[in-house]
């Protein structure tokens, strides 16, 4: 049986950690369809809700705001009249495109369609 050297077990730990910080955003439904839907350039509120479909507009705004608070997303406030707000994605946010994508890719190969 082999033993796990104490600088493994550390590494594990911090991979864990790092892990969990992540999917303690990107595991709540709809987070990554949100994320994925910013990556054509910023959006407003209806846009995002018609581009997604099934998302209700309470979850959606949850999302942003989580969102956002996590630094994926930035939201900006245009004045007008008429006042309107946009969403993008923050340099992290676009960091993140190539593990969605990757993500997104593997569902495909390996998950049964709903």
């Amino acid at each position: 049986m082999a033993t796990i050297s104490p600088h493994d077990a550390d590494s594990c730990e911090r991979s864990d950690a790092a892990l969990t910080r992540a999917f303690s955003v990107l595991g709540k439904r709809w987070s990554g369809v949100v994320l994925a839907s910013l990556r054509q350039g910023p959006a407003g509120f209806r846009e995002l809700s018609r581009t997604i479909g099934r998302i209700s507009d309470s979850v959606l705004s949850d999302r942003l705001s989580e969102l956002t608070k996590g630094g994926l997303v930035a939201r900006t406030v245009d004045e007008g009249p008429p006042v309107t707000v946009s969403y993008e994605l923050t340099a992290s946010g676009r960091a993140l495109m190539p593990a969605l994508d990757e993500l997104s890719k593997w569902a495909q190969d390996h998950l049964s369609p709903e």
